[in-house]
């Protein structure tokens, strides 16, 4: 895939129903504030919560309105072969720039495994598509490892980029090294984009990103900026960027009738909750995902408003585009409710 910033975008319903008429205001969104490509039903897109016929809706949605205006990459992964050949059938179908494989969850397939069962499979029936595997451990339990990385990139041309989630910049150095320079490796961490796009055993080429859902402008600078080799000015804008990278998954300590346990809310919801604050189409989490404990709603106030205090124009493009008023919205009581459980 090309350099830049590729936003997951997230699902927004209307009660049961995928929002439609939400979705193509989020696609014109991300188009309009120049991102280079949109991804179609990732984790984010709450890729586990839909039918595959909502599956194939979104996809087909966002892969015919971003035709000629940005890439689009489909998520067709699965934890079964034949679903993931299926749904990446419908998407190459399509018309699609690229194909995002999320490693096998829960059945733990080794890294042998994943690379013969899965991987190659799906680049072996779509040859003239490219195929991006997703490692992501903390999400699948299990991991297409760097050697095999390097070892499915000789034998299919159309496997040369991976989404790198693990957190771990050694492994991304090794995916490098294993690899070669022309390897594409793409973020899948908001908050390490600047360091795996920095660091000279990594030189990673952009990112999927979950922040760009409401960001997208702030988000594309800062890719720019590091590919022009301008790092500190990236660096103060990621600064900026700061407390909603760290949204991705919120921390609470909550007390029960038992003593105290920590909840994690974990992407999509609060970037939903977040959005559904600021006006934008969102839609609530799909269960077993839910709401957000009142004091994780209490952190993504504050982070909105330690960015709308310290760089406006951060969340401008949002108003904007949505014609909503920022402050408004972060200190009026009225735009938050239902969005956060009354009690444990």
């Amino acid at each position: 895939m090309k350099i830049g910033c590729y936003t997951a975008m997230i699902t927004p319903f209307c009660g049961e129903m995928v929002d439609v008429e939400g979705i193509e205001k989020l696609i014109s969104f991300q188009i309009h504030s120049g991102v280079s490509g949109i991804l179609a039903a990732g984790t984010t897109g709450e890729s586990p919560a839909l039918s595959w016929k909502e599956h194939n809706q979104v996809t087909q949605m966002i892969a015919s309105a971003s035709k000629g205006k940005c890439l689009c990459i489909a998520g067709t992964g699965s934890n079964n072969t034949q679903e993931a050949i299926e749904a990446s059938r419908h998407a190459v179908g399509l018309g699609v720039d690229a194909l995002l494989l999320v490693d096998p969850y829960y059945n733990g397939p080794s890294s042998l495994e994943i690379r013969k069962e899965y991987v190659e499979p799906v680049a072996a029936a779509f040859p003239d598509t490219q195929v991006i595997p997703y490692v992501i451990p903390g999400r699948t339990g299990t991991q297409l490892l760097p050697e095999d990385l390097a070892i499915v990139s000789k034998t299919h041309p159309n496997v040369t980029t991976v989404k790198e989630a693990t957190g771990n910049l050694d492994n991304m150095r090794r995916t490098r090294k294993c690899c070669g320079p022309d390897y594409s490796i793409l973020s899948g961490d908001d908050a390490l984009t600047f360091d795996m796009m920095t660091d000279s055993g990594i030189l990673a080429g952009g990112v999927i990103s979950v922040i760009s859902n409401v960001v997208p402008v702030a988000i594309t600078t800062m890719v720019r900026l590091l590919v022009d080799k301008n790092n500190a000015g990236a660096s103060k804008l990621k600064e900026s960027l700061k407390p909603l990278f760290d949204l991705v998954t919120v921390k609470t300590l909550e007390t029960t009738p038992y003593g105290d346990v920590v909840v994690r809310a974990r992407n999509p919801l609060a970037i939903k909750t977040l959005m559904a604050i600021l006006g934008m189409p969102s839609g609530g989490c799909r269960r077993p995902l839910g709401k957000m404990t009142q004091k994780g709603l209490e952190k993504i106030l504050d982070a909105a408003r330690a960015v709308q205090k310290a760089n406006p124009e951060l969340l401008k493009p949002v108003a904007d585009f949505f014609g909503v008023n920022i402050e408004e919205r972060l200190n009026m009581p009225v735009y938050w409710k239902g969005l956060a459980y009354s009690s444990y």
